[in-house]
């Protein structure tokens, strides 16, 4: 498998503002958030990072949606484009959507987000015929929408069903995350944030409601609050028996 990258004609910007930028700020008792910089916009993607997010089931509340709600809002999609309002519930965008879960012995529930698992061994990618499902150095699993042929190979293939179809026409399109009809989509990580040295906004959301139940960064910089998080209390992949190494884990399954 090949790890295919590109470029993103993106500004450069600081994700601090200047009074955080020390080497570190805290935000929270015991939490701290690392300064980072901006790659150059010309400059590609990089194995030297794997960006991934990690969420902490326990503070997922029940009921709530707001990391479904921002990523809408963010990249354009759900009830943010109401062009979308022809599709049959089952047919309808989900980059991210809450699922819950049961286990059938204790009876114990939990809530929890579902989106692309960032796999570092990719299904979707083996069995695009075009090369429009790719990941980038960084980990980041994407679709090309101009060579995407909307086979649609790379949702069947895809073990969280994390991935939907455009039946439509769209209108209103967010410029930071183009869709198009007849192709597939699904989570992007919020590139274009990561890109600019920000944060997914599921991830931005999550902590301005103070469930901080999702953490987001570098899981190859060991002194990431991500790496951090992950040695101290660990952490697991969904279908982990698949072997494909995802860069969304779980705490709390």
């Amino acid at each position: 498998m090949t790890n295919k990258t590109y470029n993103a004609d993106l500004s450069r910007r600081h994700f601090f503002s200047k009074a955080a930028a020390a080497a570190g700020m805290a935000v929270a008792p015991g939490v701290f958030l690392r300064q980072v910089h901006a790659r150059p916009a010309e400059q590609a993607a990089t194995s030297e990072q794997r960006w991934g997010i990690l969420i902490d089931t326990n503070k997922c509340a029940k009921g709530c949606d707001s990391c479904v709600t921002a990523c809408m809002d963010e990249n354009g999609w759900g009830r943010a484009d109401a062009s979308e309002d022809k599709s049959g519930p089952h047919q309808k965008a989900q980059w991210i959507r809450k699922v819950t879960i049961k286990d059938k012995q204790t009876g114990h529930v939990q809530s929890l987000p579902l989106m692309c698992q960032h796999c570092e061994n990719p299904p979707c990618v083996d069995v695009c015929p075009t090369g429009a499902s790719m990941k980038r150095a960084d980990g980041i699993v994407l679709v090309d929408k101009h060579i995407c042929i909307g086979c649609r190979y790379c949702m069947m293939a895809c073990p969280y069903k994390a991935r939907s179809f455009v039946h439509e026409d769209l209108e209103d399109q967010k410029v930071v995350a183009p869709r198009g009809k007849g192709t597939v989509e699904s989570c992007t990580m919020c590139v274009h944030r990561v890109d600019k040295d920000g944060t997914p906004a599921c991830v931005e959301a999550c902590n301005a409601d103070n469930h901080n139940a999702m953490y987001f960064g570098d899981l190859k910089d060991p002194n990431s609050e991500i790496s951090r998080q992950l040695k101290d209390y660990g952490g697991e992949q969904l279908r982990a028996d698949l072997g494909l190494n995802t860069g969304v884990r779980y705490q709390g399954l």
